[in-house]
């Protein structure tokens, strides 16, 4: 009897919970420091935003009723709590990468309300950029021009209505930034259920073929021409 093909593993956006229960923000204290923006090492292209120096401080800004697990931040750094960091390494996961310290000067409360509990240490982190590729053939991808370099694979995107990544691509990070869309945060399947069996706050898992973002409503591509590659 043939074994079973095991299942393709699977995907999810990560964000924050925009005016859920414990929605929280986080804003650096002036003046902020920061270093070079990421580039592409095959064709030089900036993938990414500059890197946050030290100090790490700021303000945090509750507009739920409690202090989340995971804040934004400006850039593609955020925020995590201590029990998020501690069960992110006891789980062995892989992909953040800092884990500096931060001051909170202060939390400022957006909403009347009871008084949240104790505030947590949180710390500065940041998703690596993973060789996990986005499969334009197999998404729902409009880009503003074809993707030209095999190895970041980055163009402008005007929506997204699902996508999904090239088999064998992904190399077990538990959190990443895939070539052809480092915009968005990835997780895995572990990492969502540690984030569920820790009841972790502030954070939606999308599934990737779920996920959409459309601001200008141009809705998904008609055929490969607004999503494909230029061949050489």
């Amino acid at each position: 009897m043939a074994s079973e093909v095991p299942p393709p593993p699977r995907f999810f956006v990560l964000t924050d919970d925009m005016l859920g229960p414990h929605d929280t923000k986080f804003d650096s204290a002036e003046p902020v420091s920061t270093g070079e923006a990421p580039r592409c090492p095959q064709c030089g292209a900036i993938i990414g935003m500059r890197t946050w120096l030290p100090p790490y401080r700021g303000e945090l800004e509750l507009h739920g009723q409690g202090l989340g697990d995971f804040v934004e931040s400006s850039g593609y750094d955020f925020l995590i709590s201590e029990r998020f960091a501690a069960a992110f390494r006891a789980e062995g996961l892989t992909g953040l990468l800092g884990f500096h310290p931060v001051q909170v000067l202060r939390v400022r409360r957006k909403h009347k309300g009871s008084k949240p509990g104790a505030e947590p240490r949180y710390y500065a982190v940041t998703a690596c950029f993973g060789r996990g590729a986005v499969d334009d053939l197999r998404s729902h991808i409009r880009r503003d021009e074809p993707v030209k370099c095999p190895e970041c694979r980055n163009s402008g995107v005007d929506s997204i209505h699902g996508f999904t990544l090239e088999p064998g691509s992904w190399q077990g990070e538990g959190v990443f930034r895939p070539r052809g869309l480092q915009g968005r945060l990835l997780v895995s399947e572990r990492f969502a259920e540690l984030v569920k069996r820790h009841e972790l706050t502030n954070l939606k898992l999308i599934p990737t073929h779920e996920y959409v973002w459309d601001p200008l409503g141009k809705g998904p591509p008609t055929d490969n021409s607004a999503a494909g590659w230029q061949r050489g």
